[in-house]
């Protein structure tokens, strides 16, 4: 007898919850996104629906008191992979264990030799080449960019190469054309990267640019098996919010919706929940705003409001969810905004397990993988996972 009916999995994209035990390997031993951004808060962080699900189970964050929560379970979450970035930590979900990081050229630019090739084959010269961030390199360059039709190279501490370009001045087709030809060069093995992202946008000059929702991924397909493919075989919907369907190439999806803040993610998933048409399966979201908006730039406030306005928007979707649904919210990795350079960090990440039928909740220690998630949702639907999966069951959200 399946126990839930439908899955849903929110990640808040790097809000992370610290003491990794290994992140001294990674230069970010001290490293805890939501204990230093609550300490920067005035009064500590206001999130009352959050903190009614146990949040001050898993740490010390300012603002939180211990409360019984019969309806969830709160966990904490070692990765097991051997890195700290999106695609590692999302696949990881489904049940992958990577133990090769995925190549990044944030502190040197991508090579020459890649460069010359990249404009040979495109017909295009590009500026840039440094790691930044997408709004501010857009008042660097976006000028030169717009008015002698060039693409804007740049990085993050992801394993990604953006190419921004004007959308009326190059066309979307141009730009898109320009991606599909570094995605082919960014194959080789010296120049592997996990994702390719077209970054288009509009305006008249450095004070009015602005990317447009029109962003394309070319990514690669997960390097193994996960729950989602499993699932989706099984003729259950693989429902995905944000950009979890690029990153996992559209491999296990049913069907996706993309969006274009945090906000519009609640608001497309709570459509979701709402939805009579999504009957049985599992509904996986990304909010992506905590990383790009807020820990890549440092901005600790700006970050704290975040989880602020996404307790609010939880409490809306609580109230939505039936019987019969469970709900898992996580992070995938840590970005602490307090924390030197603008790179990801190493950290466990938090989970709250919520459900209406949840009668026994309680705190449930640590697991060793962010596959345990996976091999639940599995368990759930009473389907096994493939030999090359890694994760265990968490029993007591089954019971």
């Amino acid at each position: 007898m399946k126990k839930f009916k439908r899955i849903f999995l929110i990640v808040m994209d790097s809000a992370g919850i610290g003491k990794a035990k290994d992140a001294a390997k990674f230069n970010d031993e001290g490293s805890n996104t939501w204990k230093h951004i609550s300490e920067h808060m005035e009064g500590g962080l206001h999130i009352p629906t959050l903190n009614s699900l146990g949040m001050y189970d898993l740490d010390e964050i300012v603002g939180t008191t211990k409360v019984n929560h019969p309806n969830s379970f709160t966990i904490r979450v070692e990765e097991a992979s051997n890195g700290k970035d999106t695609m590692t930590g999302h696949w990881e979900m489904m049940g992958i264990l990577t133990t090769k990081p995925f190549q990044t050229f944030t502190d040197t630019g991508f090579p020459k030799e890649l460069v010359e090739e990249l404009e040979k084959r495109t017909g295009h010269k590009t500026i840039g080449n440094y790691a930044a961030s997408g709004t501010e390199i857009l008042k660097v360059l976006g000028e030169e960019c717009m008015n002698e039709n060039k693409l804007i190279l740049y990085t993050s501490s992801d394993s990604v190469l953006q190419l921004a370009g004007h959308e009326e001045k190059m066309g979307l087709d141009e730009l898109y054309r320009c991606c599909s030809i570094a995605r082919e060069l960014c194959m080789k093995p010296e120049w592997f990267v996990g994702r390719i992202i077209a970054r288009p946008f509009v305006g008249t000059s450095k004070e009015n640019f602005k990317r447009t929702s029109n962003r394309h991924d070319y990514t690669i397909s997960p390097s193994g098996i996960t729950a989602m493919d499993i699932l989706k075989e099984n003729g259950y919907t693989v429902s995905c919010v944000g950009k979890i369907n690029d990153i996992f190439n559209g491999v296990g999806v049913t069907e996706t919706v993309k969006t274009v803040s945090n906000s519009d993610g609640m608001v497309k998933t709570s459509e979701i929940a709402k939805s009579e048409s999504f009957k049985e399966g599992f509904c996986f979201v990304n909010l992506v705003e905590f990383d790009s908006e807020y820990g890549h730039r440092r901005n600790v406030l700006g970050y704290g409001k975040a989880i602020e306005t996404f307790d609010k928007e939880l409490a809306d979707l609580l109230k939505i969810l039936r019987d019969d649904d469970l709900l898992m919210i996580t992070a995938d990795h840590g970005n602490d905004p307090t924390w030197f350079g603008t790179d990801h960090t190493r950290e466990n990440v938090p989970l709250v397990v919520y459900s209406k039928s949840i009668k026994n909740g309680k705190y449930l220690g640590v697991r060793e993988t962010f596959a345990d998630m996976g091999a639940t949702i599995l368990e759930n639907f009473d389907l096994k996972k493939d030999k090359t999966m890694i994760g265990s069951p968490i029993k007591e959200i089954l019971e």
